[in-house]
């Protein structure tokens, strides 16, 4: 294995409900599927189907939801309204909030399909769909589509997961460092960009896990899969808060200066738990 001694595990985010801000905890457990207790609550579209995510719902990324010691998951309002997933009253809550019809709901069984399949599109041009999901100009490629597993074309997401592709994203302190360096008049916070995952790369330079894809690397006793690099969407140009406003620089840079990518995709390979402060080794 390739060992860097000052690369360590930073940061890691759970993210209770899809699409909504997640939490930073300082250990969690990794299944096949990913982390335990990740998207296990999601919100469905009751107007054209299917789940839908921050790409069509932007005011999710204003919503916060927690996971709490006794299994409830908490969610909350920046009014400061909690309700917890499960309630009745927080679909109505959502469905206000959102300003259209959606429900809550849990994560079923992979056979499911039902829950899983792509509800209809806001657009009937396929063109025009795709350049609202991932905040494209007319002047700017979409995303290269054959990076993402052939299932979601039909599915919203892998049947049994609530994942846009794939399980877990990894991020760098170098990158984020690098985006806020290129971006100075914007925020860049990493609750932006929602990884699973941050390593501390210390002094390493630009954007080090894109030359990661393809290679394992092992996070204390998990061992990833570096699939892809991760062509970023509309969401990392949404409001999240206040104090992270709305800004189509941030797209902007990623789409024309790094390749529309920003963080790697992984699968996991070994569970096993993470905790921070985990050495992390980099193997073919």
């Amino acid at each position: 294995m390739e060992t860097f001694s000052l690369m360590r595990l930073a940061q890691i985010w759970r993210y209770p409900v899809k699409s909504m801000i997640g939490e930073q905890v300082s250990s969690i457990e990794v299944a096949e599927h990913g982390f335990v207790g990740d998207r296990h609550w999601a919100v469905r579209d009751e107007v054209r189907g299917g789940i839908r995510g921050a790409k069509k719902f932007g005011g999710l990324m204003r919503l916060r939801a927690e996971a709490a010691a006794n299994g409830e998951t908490h969610v909350h309002f920046p009014d400061g309204t909690n309700l917890i997933a499960g309630d009745p009253s927080l679909d109505a809550r959502l469905s206000l909030e959102l300003a259209h019809e959606v429900t809550l709901q849990s994560l079923p069984a992979a056979t499911d399909l039902d829950h899983f399949r792509r509800g209809e599109p806001d657009s009937e041009d396929l063109l025009t769909e795709l350049r609202a999901i991932f905040g494209r100009e007319d002047d700017e490629p979409l995303p290269d589509l054959s990076v993402f597993p052939p299932e979601i074309m039909e599915f919203e997401s892998p049947p049994g997961t609530h994942h846009d592709a794939f399980p877990l994203l990894l991020m760098t302190t170098t990158a984020l460092r690098t985006l806020s360096s290129a971006l100075p008049d914007s925020v860049i916070d990493v609750r932006r960009f929602r990884p699973s995952i941050v390593i501390d790369t210390e002094d390493q330079l630009g954007n080090p896990e894109f030359d990661w894809v393809g290679r394992n690397i092992r996070i204390g006793e998990v061992e990833l899969r570096i699939g892809a690099a991760c062509p970023r969407c509309v969401m990392v140009a949404r409001e999240v808060s206040a104090d992270i406003p709305a800004d189509r620089a941030v797209l902007r840079h990623i789409v024309r200066q790094l390749d529309q990518n920003l963080g790697v995709y992984a699968t996991v390979i070994t569970p096993g738990v993470l905790t921070e402060g985990d050495a992390v080794t980099l193997g073919g």
